[in-house]
């Protein structure tokens, strides 16, 4: 399945988009893990309404492209969903 991104803004520095359909839980999980990353200033979502609106992020950086900085951290996320997966097949037999 293709996720839909529609850009809404994108500077040097600043990254703003939705995610068409998407709500809470993938924009919680990708806001809260850029705060890991050192060349943030802004890291957050917006959701007007889960049954009506589409989820829009806002990224800022101080030097780093914020498209770079989010496809790293998207690589992080997907290596510590991994990362469970595997913990957890342990555990599961």
């Amino acid at each position: 399945m293709v996720m839909e991104i529609v850009v809404l803004e994108n500077t040097k520095n600043r990254l703003r988009f939705q995610i068409v359909g998407k709500t809470h839980t993938l924009a919680n999980l990708i806001t809260k893990k850029l705060w890991d990353e050192e060349d943030i200033i802004i890291s957050g979502y917006n959701l007007k309404h889960p049954q009506t609106s589409n989820v829009e992020l806002l990224i800022e950086t101080t030097k780093k492209d914020p498209k770079k900085v989010l496809l790293d951290t998207l690589t992080k996320i997907k290596k510590e969903s991994n990362d469970f997966k595997v913990a957890f097949k342990k555990i599961a037999k």
